[in-house]
């Protein structure tokens, strides 16, 4: 029975030491209530917002009524009319629509003669759950079509191509985004320990009686994690390109190049962290409640499109949006870092603000 009352008196003991401290009350409640309302609202397969381009070179009664039964369905929405084959590529090239419908010339003649009737779907595969079930939803208007013209109509068939992944496999997506989102959490992790470990061990206060100024202990903090980061990074790509024979379209450089702003933000979050941290626990804490929300809110699962409005826009202050985003273009479909700028303009953000931030904390402890 004594052994019992130990254990109560332990329970108890651990209890209070967690509940007593205000910071660890708000660890344990606000990142359940702010993961849930995450999870609920920008984790979702539903294709609630498919913008689309219209090619139609028939311009008949048919293809006007297929039209007016895609920009009715409440899921896809027409961003574009298109006059021309060649300005197909340049709508999905700068992801103005998921999917461009191309209804041919002799649309309405086949019709009417009874002869199968062809249109073209060309979707934009860098993201394959999206793409999948925006065909999906095409066939299903089209099943409908058909339904509404009778039996003596022949089907009318969807011959689909997905762009920059052929096959639609997911991993294609998946891995060049696992670049941006594992080299973050490793160097969130490590910079966010880097003072915090300082602290705990006691040699922090040896800092104070050094010649460095707070912003060379904050740049001497953060290079190493940036240089591991990009480290994990080019592991990530080396599976991608040999073990998982993922094909890259874009430039090493143009990559290495992103990837190093990319990480420069993270560096900045992390060292922010670790700057009002007051030992390792409470860094590990604050870096695990921060990696969630990232990583649910840089469409790495879902589409940020489909997040309702406030998310999208709370998405701005995410560089994993923008890392990913940028990887993805380059590596998927050849894009340059020039053409990708505006991803980079956010993280430059995020960066000019996280790292003066750090050295003002930086300062403030060591006054």
């Amino acid at each position: 029975m004594e052994f019992f009352w130990r254990i109560l008196n332990l329970w108890r003991k651990e209890l209070l030491v967690i509940l007593k401290d205000p910071a660890n009350r708000i660890v344990l409640v606000v990142p359940v209530l702010l993961q849930s309302v995450l999870f609920g609202y920008a984790v979702t397969f539903d294709l609630n917002d498919a913008p689309y381009a219209l090619l139609d070179l028939s311009n008949g009664e048919a293809s006007r009524e297929l039209a007016s039964r895609l920009d009715g369905s409440g899921i896809f929405h027409r961003v574009a009319t298109l006059t021309r084959v060649e300005e197909i590529q340049t709508v999905i090239d700068e992801q103005k629509a998921l999917l461009v419908v191309h209804i041919p010339s002799d649309f309405q003649t086949r019709l009417a003669q009874n002869d199968p009737a062809p249109i073209q779907v060309i979707l934009d595969g860098r993201n394959s759950n999206t793409a999948g079930s925006a065909a999906a939803g095409v066939a299903n208007i089209v099943i409908d079509f058909n339904r509404s013209r009778g039996q003596a109509a022949p089907p009318l068939s969807v011959v689909s191509r997905a762009w920059y992944n052929p096959n639609l496999e997911t991993r294609w997506p998946l891995i060049p985004a696992l670049i941006a989102t594992l080299s973050m959490m490793q160097t969130l992790m490590l910079t966010a320990l880097s003072v915090a470990r300082e602290r705990e061990q006691g040699t922090f206060d040896q800092l104070l009686v050094t010649p460095y100024t707070p912003l060379e202990i904050m740049l001497g903090k953060a290079i190493p994690p940036t240089l591991i980061g990009l480290a994990q990074a080019s592991l990530v790509l080396l599976m991608a390109l040999f073990w998982f024979r993922i094909p890259m379209a874009g430039s090493l450089l143009d990559l290495y190049g992103g990837l190093a702003v990319f990480t420069v933000a993270c560096v900045g979050l992390g060292m922010s962290i670790s700057a009002i941290s007051l030992n390792m626990q409470q860094a590990m804490l604050y870096t695990f409640v921060l990696i969630m929300p990232l990583t649910l809110l840089s469409g790495l699962a879902t589409p940020v499109r489909n997040m309702p409005e406030f998310l999208q826009v709370v998405t701005y202050a995410n560089p994993l949006r923008f890392g990913i985003d940028l990887i993805q273009r380059i590596y998927l479909e050849g894009a340059s870092l020039a053409s990708v700028s505006l991803n980079l303009v956010p993280m430059l953000v995020v960066a000019a603000v996280t790292l003066p931030l750090a050295s003002w904390l930086f300062r403030h402890r060591l006054a």
